[in-house]
């Protein structure tokens, strides 16, 4: 890897690390202020928990020798004591996917988990979920492969993770939240954002990240400077997919609320950034507004149905990433740039997109259902009633996110 590359992949890698307190940031601001350091500290504790896993057995799971193995033997290098330097900042980059891929799911069980509870949820989700299906997508697993053990003449296309991380991460945190069920009080507009410029903030920092989150494999994999880089096609696509995904999310919410909000852009740049992070590199400029376009106005419907089908997503974890990822992979059967059914390809890409989006969905779905309802059963997953009333904060960190004053 040359110098240029080298700085790339480092930078990359430290700017979708920042993501993560950036989703911090994002969900710390809508929910209420007697839970921002439990929201927070669901993303750090992420962080903290699935880096060690990652450099311990992860990196090495997120790779197989055959289409159909399940995931890469976590004790081939254990530790990552074989790795050469180039190696060991592509691993780098890699675990900055897996962090965040994590900390979204918190999002759904927002004001009403135990922290030690969401910590062994991730860490064994991580392992049985995440590590693998980062092998099947990009390791060489059955989803990297679908179109050559159909015969077709393309592959699936999920260029950042609309699959791994996006779909992932949505239909895990659906289970977790028919597993912990309704926060007390649950009804439409009964909880408001605390700090809407941390909402804000977030999303900023999110949207900054991103482009190393879409652009870095450019960069860490040796291809940045290169004759066939597709860098500048894939930095175009995430900032005007996330900035038409912002139109979009607006212009429901003033039809539908009669007010366009600062938290309504927000949460629509976040439905752009998703829908675009599988399609970047494989749309033309043109196709990737109007992904973003669509996915914001979808996106800002689709966080109704929660109050419509009664589970409670504290922050629309489904209807943002799950309902965004399903949108932006699914797209590229249609869009994709040569293969796409309207652009010159048959149904081959459809099909293959849907089968991905769909697997991968039911798989973290399940998986994440049954060790959420393990660990409710054992050892509770969900604080009690009368300490959610009283705040997560003070009863689960006897900390509080603000001291405005000294109390007597």
């Amino acid at each position: 890897m040359d110098s240029g590359n080298l700085a790339w992949s480092v930078t990359a890698t430290a700017l979708v690390l920042l993501m993560t307190p950036g989703v911090a940031f994002f969900y710390g601001g809508l929910v209420k202020a007697k839970s921002v350091v439990s929201m927070m500290m669901m993303s750090f504790g992420a962080l903290g928990l699935v880096s060690v896993l990652w450099i311990l057995y992860g990196f090495n799971m997120s790779a197989v020798e055959s289409p159909w193995a399940f995931a890469g033997n976590p004790f081939v290098d254990f530790g990552l004591s074989s790795l050469d330097d180039n190696g060991l900042i592509g691993a780098a980059f890699g675990a900055t996917f897996a962090i965040i891929t994590v900390a979204l799911i918190s999002g759904a069980i927002a004001d009403r988990a135990k922290f030690g509870a969401w910590m062994i949820f991730a860490g064994v989700w991580v392992t049985l979920v995440y590590f693998p299906v980062a092998a099947w997508v990009w390791g060489g697993g059955w989803v990297y492969s679908l179109g050559e053990t159909f015969g077709f003449a393309t592959n699936v296309i999920d260029y950042a993770g609309g699959t791994a991380v996006h779909i992932n991460a949505g239909a895990a945190a659906l289970a977790l939240a028919l597993v912990l069920g309704k926060r007390v009080g649950f009804q439409k507009g009964i909880h408001k954002p605390h700090n809407v410029p941390l909402v804000l903030l977030g999303a900023a920092l999110l949207w900054f990240g991103w482009f190393g989150f879409n652009g870095g494999a450019e960069g860490t994999f040796g291809l940045l400077g290169t004759e066939d880089s597709l860098v500048g096609l894939i930095t175009i696509n995430t900032l005007g997919s996330t900035a038409a995904a912002v139109i979009g999310w607006l212009i429901v919410e003033k039809l539908k609320d009669g007010k366009a909000t600062s938290v309504g852009a927000a949460s629509g740049a976040v439905a752009g950034l998703v829908a675009i992070t599988p399609a970047c590199a494989n749309l033309t400029p043109g196709w990737a507004l109007l992904l973003g376009i669509v996915t914001g106005a979808v996106c800002a419907l689709a966080i109704e149905l929660k109050w419509k089908l009664g589970y409670d997503d504290s922050l629309d974890v489904v209807g943002i990433h799950l309902v965004g990822g399903l949108i932006g992979t699914i797209y590229l059967g249609f869009f994709a740039t040569e293969t796409g059914l309207f652009l010159g390809g048959g149904v081959e890409q459809l099909v293959l997109q849907v089968i991905a989006a769909v697997g991968v969905l039911v798989y973290s779905f399940v998986l994440a259902w049954i060790i959420g309802f393990a660990i409710e059963k054992t050892i509770g997953f969900r604080i009690k009633n009368e300490d959610e009333l009283a705040g997560v904060d003070t009863v689960v960190h006897g900390e509080e996110g603000y001291a405005l004053a000294e109390r007597e």
